[in-house]
């Protein structure tokens, strides 16, 4: 460890979500390795018409996957609707509206769609908007890195910048929240640094999270909030990779230089 490490927050909160787009479950403590959060995005819906990824990235289509919740079980996954009901193949399909299938195992080259998020705050969740191709990291069903963080800060000062007033830190997904006591959207400076966590996990922060459509949508009890969105379009607009353009950001994603096992409460160091 450097001497001239900064302590920067706590593990507030940790999140798995174990099938990708639906509400997720948090843990009191968690396995990170290069692959992210044991058993996180570990299974996907494929919509066998298109072969696409199913994601809430495309509202129009895949909404509802929010309204379903998923745990991690000893078997593999268990997928409940907003009454509890556990959901096999056929309760799936009608759930989001169309047929898909439940698999552990990413397609070569799997795809998804991303509607364009300034759009759909034009538009709302059921307009027609253009529709971006993404291809995902080979062998998984991560959107880009297989860690996503997102510190107090930023949610604070979203939710001060929001005629709303404060916003659930749920709409955005984040695998790890930080507890800082800064302000503003702290973890932008962080780019390019290293993060140690606990007593084992290290993390290189690597680019800004450019958000979708998604914080805007409703997430089972939370109601749609397009301020979720609209205020980071407004306040931290950022190029996450040369060439991207800005983009409404919040929050980071990291790579995995050493695994740990992290614990609510754990120091995060910058170093």
């Amino acid at each position: 460890m450097k001497d001239t490490a900064i302590p920067v927050g706590t593990v507030g909160e940790l999140w798995r979500y174990p099938v990708k787009s639906m509400l997720g479950e948090r843990l009191p403590a968690a396995d990170v390795t290069d692959r992210g959060i044991d058993g996180d995005r570990r299974h996907a819906l494929l919509d066998p018409h298109t072969g696409r990824v199913a994601s809430a990235k495309n509202p129009r289509l895949w909404r509802n996957l929010l309204s379903l919740t998923a745990a991690t079980t000893a078997d593999g996954v268990r997928i409940t609707d907003a009454d509890g009901t556990e959901l096999g193949p056929e309760g799936l399909s009608a759930a989001v509206g169309r047929p898909v299938a439940l698999v552990a195992e990413p397609p070569a080259e799997a795809t998804l769609d991303r509607a364009e998020p300034d759009e759909v705050l034009r538009g709302g969740p059921d307009a027609e908007v253009p529709l971006h191709a993404i291809r995902l990291p080979a062998g998984t069903f991560f959107d880009h890195s297989p860690l996503h963080l997102l510190t107090t800060a930023t949610v604070d000062r979203i939710g001060e910048l929001s005629p709303n007033g404060p916003v659930d830190l749920r709409r955005y997904r984040p695998n790890l929240v930080i507890r800082t006591a800064g302000s503003g959207f702290v973890e932008n400076a962080w780019i390019g640094r290293e993060l140690a966590v606990g007593p084992r996990l290290r993390l290189r922060i690597t680019v800004p999270t450019p958000r979708c459509a998604v914080p805007t949508l409703a997430h089972g009890p939370l109601p749609r909030d397009p301020e979720a969105l609209r205020v980071p379009a407004r306040h931290n607009r950022l190029e996450p990779l040369p060439g991207m353009g800005p983009h409404p950001c919040a929050g980071v994603h990291a790579q995995v230089l050493a695994p740990g096992r992290i614990t609510e409460g754990d120091h995060v160091l910058l170093v």
